[in-house]
């Protein structure tokens, strides 16, 4: 596969998946742990019906894999690393904040 192939692949797949902060809220809820869908949506302080939409999605481009146990499916992170990833972007967003902050002030 070619590297272009990779990045289209990449853009449809977790890109796509990430597309949404809830998607992002909900993935960071299941660091810690596997939870059916009502825990996510107290946890998220989102409607249930919009939770289970977003699991849908983050199910079907893999980022989340699901159990059932009883009544209820439980939801769980489909590769930890997922969390490792975000971090590792939230950290450059926040130098970047940082980088833009010191402009403006020598700006002023």
């Amino acid at each position: 596969m070619s590297l272009k192939d990779e990045i289209h692949q990449l853009h449809a797949q977790l890109c796509n998946g990430l597309a949404d902060p809830l998607r992002i809220l909900i993935l960071y809820s299941l660091a810690d742990g596997a939870r059916h869908v009502n825990e996510l949506a107290e946890k998220t302080n989102a409607p249930q019906p919009t939770v289970s939409r977003h699991l849908k999605i983050l199910r079907e481009r893999g980022l989340v894999a699901s159990t059932r146990s009883g009544q209820y499916v439980h939801y769980s992170l489909a590769d930890e690393r997922v969390i490792d990833a975000l971090d590792l972007l939230r950290l450059v967003m926040a130098d970047n904040l940082k980088k833009q902050a010191e402009i403006v002030a020598l700006a002023g």
